[in-house]
């Protein structure tokens, strides 16, 4: 066995962890509590409601930013007017708890227009603290006890660049008391670590501006790396001091990074436009290698990110206007591709064996995660307008957020 193999088989995701008070059904951030798409302790009805039952819903203001579900409470960043909100609201009644707002000046791409003005990174909560990024890459942390802002930074002024042609998108991660954004614009920008207590920054790869992922945590070889698509590289940057270990060259049309990584094994699977789904090894023997181990070319990736059931990798392929796939993800072997047409993007949660899909039209697709064709559990309709965030689960209650209202839904 090779000195690369066995430091491969040594690879593992690291949980991002919630510091101190998050709990089993609470979504703390992006994906979830692992940024993988993964729903802890969710135990699916012994029969499926024909309708989901509406527990309350609010305007909140419009952008993509996903809600969170903290204990009792849900925290959600929006924008109102010429303002960005950091808000919170209680579970059941949905009555606001505290609030905050910022003038964010902003003007738009002429292509993004569809997508409005408002957050579309996802905030993060850890050890009583919420971090928002906002659209223009201002980073903000709240003491969420006293509703108060803790710290605020404005990467628009650190680069000279507030944001990339569509706007900030990726969504913050907070790991060993970092918090960590990639911010700036297209020709100027970086991968960020800050104190997450004070704001001070730490270190900043400046390798590459953003592209529009979100990053996950690994540890390969005994480093702990921050894996991310950039604006035109897939990149391994090390925690600890913000050095650049590894990189793939990785350009896709219209400049467009946006699939979240996600980890099988040993094994990292990317995608992007028109660029398939593909898996990479890392290992280090004497100096850093990738391995590219399998590339599937029938399916792939714009804005959706893929969900793990074990050895299933499921996803929404761009091809065919929008089809689901469940690929092998040891192999990368197509199993099965569903019918065409089904939504420009869907969000993508898995629960068991249970996969929830949200499509941008407001769609909720209940399926079961099976290596045969996806079998289909439920559909509900659950928004009046376009869902493009991601919605977050607890229990048996399913957050939404449309472009201008966040409503509770219930299974019971």
């Amino acid at each position: 066995m090779s000195q690369f193999t066995r430091n491969a088989l040594v690879f593992c995701a690291l949980v991002l962890a919630v510091a101190g008070t998050a709990a089993a059904q609470d979504w703390t951030q992006w994906r979830g509590a692992n940024r993988d798409g993964s729903v802890a302790n969710f135990a699916a009805p012994k029969a499926w409601p024909d309708q989901l039952k509406s527990k309350w819903k609010i305007q909140v203001g419009i952008g993509h930013a996903s809600p969170l579900v903290i204990g009792k409470t849900v925290y959600l960043h929006s924008r109102q007017g010429e303002s960005e909100v950091v808000a919170a609201y209680d579970l059941e009644t949905g009555k606001v708890g505290w609030k905050d707002s910022y003038l964010v000046d902003y003007t738009m791409n002429m292509a993004a227009t569809g997508h409005g003005k408002g957050p579309k990174s996802t905030p993060v909560f850890s050890g009583g603290r919420l971090y928002t990024l906002g659209i223009t890459g201002v980073l903000s942390c709240y003491d969420t006890a006293k509703g108060k802002l803790a710290w605020r930074k404005d990467f628009g002024q650190r680069f000279g660049e507030k944001a990339p042609d569509f706007g900030t998108a990726m969504s913050p991660m907070v790991d060993n008391g970092l918090v960590i954004v990639h911010a700036g614009g297209n020709n100027k920008g970086g991968l960020v670590a800050l104190d997450a207590a004070t704001g001070t920054e730490k270190w900043a790869w400046t390798g590459d501006g953003p592209g529009y992922a979100s990053p996950i945590v690994v540890e390969i070889a005994g480093k702990r790396q921050i894996i991310t698509q950039s604006r035109k590289n897939i990149v391994g940057i090390w925690e600890d001091n913000g050095g650049l270990l590894w990189n793939i060259p990785f350009d896709t049309e219209y400049v467009q990074n946006i699939v979240t990584p996600i980890q099988y094994k040993d094994l990292l699977v990317f995608s992007g436009i028109n660029k398939g789904v593909f898996a990479v090894r890392v290992g280090w023997n004497n100096k850093w290698v990738t391995e590219t181990v399998w590339h599937n070319k029938e399916v792939g990736m714009y804005m959706n990110s893929p969900v793990l059931n074990g050895n299933l990798l499921f996803g929404m392929s761009h091809k065919n206007k929008g089809q689901f796939f469940c690929l092998d993800a040891a192999t990368g072997k197509t199993l099965w591709t569903g019918d065409p047409r089904q939504g420009e993007n869907a969000a993508m949660l898995i629960a068991g064996d249970t996969i929830f899909s949200l499509t941008n039209d407001a769609e909720l697709i209940v399926t079961s995660a099976a290596s045969k064709g996806a079998s289909l559990i439920k559909k509900y309709k659950v928004a009046d307008s376009a869902t493009w965030a991601h919605p977050a689960i607890s229990g048996k209650r399913i957050l939404i957020k449309d472009q201008t209202s966040l409503a509770l839904l219930s299974l019971e």
